[in-house]
């Protein structure tokens, strides 16, 4: 029998905005294009990499649909498209549900824990009077009565 993995059926736009936002590079372009349009040779300077490099990473965040560019003379000019990045959210979206309803769980069971070990000690006294000392000399079996 082979072994089979789990995919999963993303619409192409969905799996390429994914794709282009796995790279640290391609997300810090786009946290540069948040601040407004920019050409491309403005944006390439601000990375330590060769302008061909940024011009694959464009190419990339183009095609998934994140940046627009358009031409103003000779220059391309970019601009964030926020519109994939509600699939993005979407999808995280399900995981805050799941990590708010687990920590409320958590939270729950903590305050709960608290209390009922709050209410035990009110009913025992101090932890500290409640067991003797084993160096109190009145603790030792061997203590005379009368003495």
């Amino acid at each position: 029998m082979r072994h089979r993995s789990v995919t999963y059926q993303d619409p192409p736009i969905q799996e390429a905005t994914f794709q282009a936002l796995a790279d640290p590079t391609r997300r810090a372009v786009l946290d540069l294009l948040r601040r407004g349009s920019q050409p491309a040779g403005q944006i390439a300077n601000a990375f330590p990499v060769s302008r061909p490099a940024i011009s694959k990473h464009l190419r990339l965040l183009r095609r998934a649909h994140l940046v627009r560019e358009h031409r103003k003379g000779r220059n391309r000019i970019y601009q964030l498209n926020p519109d994939p990045l509600r699939a993005v959210d979407s999808w995280i979206e399900q995981y805050r549900v799941f990590w708010a309803s687990s920590l409320n769980k958590l939270k729950e069971f903590v305050e709960a824990e608290h209390a009922r070990e709050t209410h035990g000690q009110e009913d025992e006294g101090p932890r500290t009077n409640r067991c003797k000392s084993v160096a109190d000399p009145s603790n030792s079996p061997h203590q005379k009565e009368g003495n």
